[in-house]
C-alpha cells in the first residue's frame, strides 16, 4: 500500500508519509559534493539493508551541506532503473524552519508529467488528539 500513488499523483504514500526509516533501513556511502539550487550538497547514496521492506533497489539524495535541507532525491528499482526524481525548490520558512516550499515528484516513464506539492504554511506545533488519526475519521477530513 505503502508504494501505491497518494491521491492519484505521482507521488507514492511513503514519499509523504516515510513509513520506511532512512536512518535505519538504509546502508548509506556520501559519493561526494554537487552544487544544487546555488547550495553545496552532499551526495549520498542509500542502498536498502537485505531484511528492510523497502521498493526501492537505490536512492540517491542530495542534502545542502549547511541547512540540511533535502533538494534532490532520485528513485532507482532493484534492477537500477531509474523510477523517479523529486526535487525541493523555493526554500523558505515555514512554522519556523527552513524547509523547500515545493516539492515536484517526477516519475522517468512519463515525460512532461509532473506532480507538484506547495506549501503556503505549516504548523508544527498545533495540539492534535489522538483520535484525530482514525481510519474514521480520516475519511472525513476536509
Amino acid at each position: 500500500m505503502m508504494s501505491q500513488s497518494w491521491m492519484g499523483t505521482d507521488f507514492t504514500n511513503d514519499d509523504l508519509v516515510k513509513e520506511s526509516s532512512v536512518v535505519n533501513d538504509y546502508d548509506h556511502t556520501i559519493l561526494g559534493s554537487e552544487p544544487l539550487e546555488g547550495r553545496d550538497c552532499y551526495k549520498i547514496q542509500m542502498i536498502p539493508k537485505p531484511e528492510a521492506a523497502i521498493v526501492w533497489g537505490k536512492v540517491l539524495i542530495w542534502v545542502d551541506k549547511k541547512d540540511f535541507l533535502q533538494l534532490r532525491v532520485e528513485f532507482y528499482d532493484e534492477d537500477g532503473k531509474q523510477n523517479s526524481i523529486m526535487i525541493g525548490s523555493d526554500v523558505k520558512m515555514l512554522g519556523g524552519r527552513l524547509l523547500p516550499s515545493k516539492l515536484t515528484m517526477i516519475p522517468a516513464e512519463k515525460p512532461g508529467q509532473k506532480t507538484e506539492i506547495i506549501y503556503k504554511s505549516i504548523n508544527f506545533s498545533k495540539p492534535m488528539d489522538d483520535g484525530f488519526f482514525t481510519s474514521e475519521n480520516m475519511t472525513k477530513v476536509n
